[in-house]
């Protein structure tokens, strides 16, 4: 191929003089286009990459329209209704005393989240509930985690308005922001709330305390003392799933009516004991194991760390402390939920947060205890254990 083209000096091979325009050029190799082409791709590639949108900016923004939607379904028992039978919308429209406008919106954004099930749509639609919402959310089950939904509907909910005067003053924005009693003095004084907050309680950790009741090795030991125990749950499940396992559940007095009666319904009453006490001034129960279900995280770091020390004086040598939370990942980049129910902790307390499993580990060496290891339970939640 002959072309008219100035070659620069340093290519000009000897003999030939700068100005001769008729030198023989080599075309591009087919290799060279596919070096080049692949080269273009691999950015097209980087670009795609890089490239953002607000999408989850704007799901998590207005994802309190999701949130308040399953609340209140969950308040006007709706799951609990379609466990029985699957209904039309106007059955469930008459059975909720709903209106009409905004029904089916309402109904079918529950099937959009996952929660519902339909066959047909609108006037001719047939609601049911997904396998989660029908094992989890239906009231009449032992499975049901419905109970810190209410709680976060009827009292989360509204004091989460005032996180950023949370932020801004360090000092909680629940009853307490308007002068009324504390937390735990404001659910213990009410036994509607004191069982609204035990289920809530149970509920949110009823998961948990399977998977720990079946997986963690009770072999070396005996007997277990849950702090705390609220509802008795942790221990009805551990003698469920660990027969020759005594347990006694420990929680200030007004709980002991509601531990007492789901004891009776798990029929495990023969193997649980209730037991009255104040865990900031009463000695612990001895046992070979002491369980803390969201116990700490209630609690500023001088408290935590005199709970901890409580439960090293009430265990024999070899004995376990376990405390079951939402431990955040030591980076604290990860446990979303944990770091969330650690500023729940800057709205419902005067001086408690959610800690890592680093932190743990450096308060139980502080209090005499050997080893710490950790155990993942369910979603965000693990267990942390320290053995005497």
């Amino acid at each position: 191929m002959i072309v008219s083209y100035i070659t620069p000096p340093h290519q000009i091979k000897k003999g030939t003089s700068h100005h001769d325009n008729s030198i023989n050029i080599k075309p591009i190799s087919h290799q060279t286009k596919i070096i080049r082409t692949m080269g273009k791709l691999a950015d097209a590639k980087v670009k795609e990459v890089k490239k953002v949108d607000p999408s989850n900016i704007m799901k998590i923004g207005m994802g309190f329209w999701a949130s308040k939607t399953l609340l209140i379904a969950v308040k006007m028992d709706l799951f609990s209704f379609l466990a029985i039978k699957p209904l039309t919308g106007d059955e469930i429209k008459h059975e909720l005393c709903l209106h009409g406008r905004g029904l089916y919106d309402f109904l079918d954004t529950l099937v959009a989240l996952g929660f519902l099930k339909r066959k047909g749509i609108k006037d001719s639609a047939t609601y049911s509930n997904s396998d989660d919402a029908d094992l989890f959310l239906d009231k009449n089950k032992i499975s049901y985690v419905g109970g810190i939904l209410e709680m976060a509907n009827n009292r989360l909910y509204p004091f989460w308005n005032f996180l950023e005067e949370g932020l801004k003053r360090g000092t909680p924005q629940n009853e307490i922001r308007t002068g009324e009693a504390s937390l735990f003095e404001k659910i213990y004084s009410d036994e509607d709330k004191t069982r609204e907050f035990v289920n809530g309680m149970s509920g949110a950790q009823a998961g948990n305390f399977i998977t720990f009741a079946t997986q963690f090795d009770f072999s070396p030991y005996n007997t277990l003392c849950d702090i705390g125990g609220a509802g008795a749950q942790l221990s009805a499940h551990v003698v469920t799933h660990n027969p020759h396992m005594k347990c006694i559940s420990f929680d200030l007095p007004p709980v002991a009516p509601i531990a007492r009666e789901n004891i009776s319904k798990m029929g495990v009453a023969d193997k649980v004991e209730i037991k009255s006490g104040d865990f900031f001034s009463d000695s612990l129960p001895k046992a070979d194991i002491i369980t803390m279900g969201n116990i700490l995280h209630d609690w500023g770091t001088a408290d935590k760390k005199m709970l901890i020390r409580k439960a090293y004086d009430a265990l024999p040598i070899g004995g376990a402390l376990v405390v079951i939370e939402n431990i955040i990942d030591n980076d604290r980049r990860e446990n979303t939920f944990g770091l969330l129910m650690s500023l729940n902790m800057l709205i419902e307390t005067t001086e408690g947060y959610d800690f890592t499993a680093a932190e743990f580990e450096e308060w139980t060496r502080d209090a005499g205890f050997a080893a710490t290891s950790e155990m993942r339970l369910t979603g965000p939640a693990s267990a942390v254990i320290a053995i005497k």
